[in-house]
């Protein structure tokens, strides 16, 4: 008789030697490892991407630890709920002195008010708390839970780790696999597990046990999503790689990861925009060209828009990666900001001061003043800065591409004009 069992359920291990995935977590000497050995229960978050095996994790959790558990969902579970249950876990601490512990699934789903409902029972040992969430802790959390529970990072399953749960599916429901299905369920799980039963559960429904590359193609045809989220912790990552890619003159690297931003979603106006910001903290006057690049892609963008303006935004980021890099105008801009904020009193020379009114002429303003335009070179030695600052300099141009030039023409000016 056919298990009616989701498979799911039917593959889901009760123990650590069964579990697949999270070695760095898990191996001898490793963090996780670690706290269960020590038999001492501690308030978890594990935090990663969707079918890595977190929400297992928590029930493994629970059964090694051997204390009473109940399973809530943010989704589903108000906080009215999770006072009742505290409360009867308050009733069993009583009783038994052994805290209850409580498996949060989407725990970021709870606003950061609701989360605090959790911080007392926490502290006083009534509760353990085992979370499970695919957003970042940092911003999801708030502070005073994220400082009373451990984070552990959980992994994408590694194509080993998909292929041990293939195996195992065909072990305990009987399927038989056409070669080669393993690397395309990989390919198109991304590293997350249900995906991979939820696909051999469509099998299941359809009575097939031999699952075959036709067959799969036309289940999973056109959902080989890719991994990224707009609003969440891939965009961040994502456009982190682009920036450092680019910084770091991978051509290669940097197109991959823009084009992972555009097949997932992301606006192109966001990535430019990036790009444009780039030509300027990055390259700078090393090469003045690349900012010019990065707005003219902007244009090219908006007038033709995507899929017809991606080569442009391709040229634009080839550009910038192959580009001689300078940081010069990005610290100098952050040191001149420090300087202006320290001497935002300084007076302005007098003779830099507009005269429009007689009154103003006669008490010395723009008084001695120098006109470049009548000196050779439009360069006149003459003060600038207010007095306190006078004779100080703070540009320290590199020896990059245009900006040795650059350089030069700056050295050759302060000895003319100070």
């Amino acid at each position: 008789m056919m298990n009616t069992l989701p498979l799911a359920h039917l593959l889901r291990p009760e123990s650590l030697l069964d579990f697949i995935g999270q070695e760095n977590l898990l191996s001898q000497g490793k963090v996780l490892k670690n706290i269960l050995e020590s038999r001492k229960p501690v308030s978890m978050v594990f935090w990663g991407p969707p079918g890595c095996g977190k929400t297992t994790m928590a029930l493994i959790v629970a059964k090694e630890y051997n204390l009473p558990f109940k399973i809530i969902s943010a989704v589903t579970t108000g906080i009215p709920e999770v006072k009742k249950i505290i409360e009867k876990a308050s009733e069993e601490f009583n009783m038994f002195e052994k805290p209850t512990l409580m498996i949060v699934d989407e725990i970021h789903r709870f606003n950061k008010a609701q989360q605090d409902a959790f911080l007392p029972h926490i502290e006083n040992g009534t509760i353990i708390i085992v979370g499970a969430t695919t957003e970042n802790p940092s911003f999801s959390l708030n502070n005073a839970l994220l400082s009373r529970v451990k984070i552990i990072v959980f992994e994408s399953l590694s194509e080993q780790n998909i292929k041990t749960l293939i195996k195992r599916a065909g072990e305990k429901a009987g399927f038989d696999f056409e070669e080669n299905v393993d690397n395309i369920l990989f390919k198109y799980s991304g590293g997350d597990a249900r995906k991979v039963l939820n696909t051999l559960e469509i099998f299941l429904n359809m009575g097939k046990f031999s699952v075959d590359k036709q067959t799969l193609s036309q289940i999973i045809t056109g959902d080989f999503n890719i991994s990224y989220d707009r609003n969440g912790e891939y965009h961040y990552d994502i456009i982190s790689a682009f920036h450092k890619s680019l910084r770091g003159s991978d051509v290669d690297a940097s197109v991959f990861w823009m084009m992972r931003m555009l097949e997932g979603g992301e606006d192109p106006l966001y990535i430019i925009r990036r790009m444009i910001r780039f030509a300027s903290e990055d390259i700078g006057i090393a090469d003045p060209n690349a900012l010019i690049q990065a707005n003219s892609c902007l244009d090219a963008v908006r007038f033709l828009g995507l899929p017809e303006g991606d080569n442009a935004m391709i040229q634009c980021a080839v550009y910038l990666a192959l580009a001689p890099k300078s940081n010069t105008v990005y610290m100098f801009g952050k040191k001149m900001k420090e300087i202006s904020r320290q001497y935002n009193k300084s007076k302005v020379p007098l003779h830099l001061r507009n005269a429009p009114t007689e009154l103003m002429k006669d008490i010395g303003y723009g008084k001695e003043y120098k006109y470049a335009h009548d000196f050779e070179n439009n360069i006149v030695k003459q003060q600038y800065l207010p007095d306190e600052l006078h004779g100080k300099t703070w540009f320290e141009p590199k020896d990059s591409g245009f900006e040795k030039k650059a350089k030069e023409k700056y050295m050759w000016i302060r000895k003319k004009i100070n």
